[in-house]
């Protein structure tokens, strides 16, 4: 989970400022909205990968389940705290798929 203590917070979040900075310009001058996907993709892996060779040396497997844990603990993150309440507000702006319905009340009946 991201919830680090305050010092931990002070120590990274100006160097991250910097580099969410720089992917927001290399993303315009590529002048294709959608590159950031990429550009932060790149970022975050060999953000990763860096820290384990500076760490750890080897890459070994426990160190690649506890990566492919945090990083998926970062995606059910995101997708609890904005992608669900953005998703929530478009079901009330444009409507829900109608089946949604339907299956729910087929298993809130079983």
């Amino acid at each position: 989970m991201p919830y680090i203590s305050m010092k931990h917070r002070q120590a990274l979040d100006p160097l991250i400022d910097k580099l969410a900075l720089q992917i927001v310009h290399e993303t315009q001058a590529l002048e294709y909205d959608g590159a950031f996907a990429g550009l932060l993709n790149y970022t975050c892996t060999r953000l990763a990968l860096k820290v384990v060779r500076q760490q750890f040396g080897t890459m070994r497997y426990w160190i690649i389940a506890l990566l492919t844990g945090t990083f998926k603990n970062i995606v059910d993150e995101f997708y609890r705290r904005i992608a669900l309440p953005y998703e929530n507000k478009q079901i009330e702006k444009s409507g829900d798929v109608d089946l949604y319905r339907e299956y729910e009340h087929e298993i809130g009946k079983g």
